[in-house]
């Protein structure tokens, strides 16, 4: 498998990608590509041996800022890093693209480039969210603040084709992020998707109110991506200052301290589960190739991780299986003036 990576993206840049693809190289057993300013790629290679013909570096001239309007910098910048990877998914010299860059140029990249599955009206981001039970899936997270229902009927398919591919589940329980359960809750969105979901015939359970999503009653969770970044940004902060709390209280005095460290690898287990460079990455579904955005922070371990990912994705047949699922799916192009 051949796994392209945007060098340049994410603020940590050349210097963790350049030593994540290393170790992707080394523990996963894939081809990685950097795409990204060559001299600055050379200079970090210069701290490690040499990994021979398992490692490529394609030159790019430019970069995508975190600022740069997305659908503008794809067309003004077609020799940046990110460009070229989305490039070379399409010529189908790589099998994935990573990056840590622009999530907005990320999602444009991929409508614009990639190109979007017929059958699917928006691509979504969608995230494994840690429960007791295992993992549900939040889609989406974040791809789309303004959602019609139809794009929510195509969030619950994908996060369906997801979780079949890649929890092993055959039917998977779909729920609607709402104020309430009874069908009549919520506002105009919420009220008008939840028959759509109904008559799809694809697992839908009801709705699903916040508080109950850590326990993980459902296993594919569908919001628009206003709600579902904030639920996200939520759960990620609750998990901080959860931790932070826990361990300023087992080390306020010797006696706990002391019991601390007796349910310490709980606790490192404990803290795994919500580490997101655990997880590494997350899909944009919707597009035609596999496109894993990685966190901003992301260090050589999150992004190594991305790789992961990526190569489970590509194994397990994700892209194909959702295209499966829908009837007469094909792949279109958005048009260039898409913002």
């Amino acid at each position: 498998m051949k796994v392209v990576m945007d060098a340049m993206g994410g603020d940590f840049g050349p210097r963790a990608t350049v030593e994540a693809a290393l170790q992707a190289i080394e523990e996963l057993g894939v081809h990685m590509i950097l795409t990204g300013r060559e001299e600055v790629l050379r200079n970090e290679l210069k701290q490690y041996p040499s990994v021979g013909d398992a490692l490529t570096i394609v030159h790019c001239s430019e970069i995508i800022e975190n600022q740069d309007k997305p659908s503008v910098a794809l067309r003004q910048k077609k020799n940046s890093s990110m460009s070229v990877a989305f490039q070379m998914v399409r010529n189908g010299e790589a099998d994935a693209i990573i990056s840590a860059g622009n999530t907005g140029a990320l999602l444009a990249g991929g409508l614009f480039i990639l190109g979007r599955i017929k059958g699917i009206s928006r691509p979504a981001l969608a995230v494994p969210i840690p429960t007791p039970r295992g993992i549900s899936l939040l889609i989406d997270a974040g791809a789309n603040a303004d959602c019609k229902p139809q794009h929510l009927l195509d969030f619950a398919r994908m996060g369906r084709s997801y979780m079949q591919t890649m929890a092993g589940i055959d039917e998977p329980e779909i729920r609607l992020v709402n104020v309430g359960i009874e069908a009549e809750k919520g506002n105009e969105l919420s009220k008008e998707t939840y028959p759509l979901l109904e008559q799809a015939h694809i697992g839908f359970k009801g709705n699903i109110e916040a508080r109950d999503i850590p326990a993980g009653v459902a296993d594919v969770i569908v919001c628009d991506g206003f709600t579902g970044n904030i639920i996200l940004k939520l759960y990620e902060g609750v998990a901080g200052i959860f931790g932070d709390t826990l361990k300023q209280e087992l080390t306020r005095n010797f006696v706990r301290k002391a019991g601390a460290l007796l349910i310490k690898p709980g606790l490192r287990d404990f803290k795994k589960r919500f580490d997101y460079t655990e997880h590494g990455g997350v899909p944009f579904l919707g597009v035609n190739g596999l496109l894993i955005k990685a966190h901003g922070s992301s260090n050589a371990k999150a992004l190594k991780n991305a790789v992961r990912q990526a190569k489970i994705s590509f194994e397990n047949q994700l892209v194909p299986h959702i295209v499966s699922q829908l009837p007469n799916a094909s792949i279109e192009l958005e048009e260039a003036t898409h913002q």
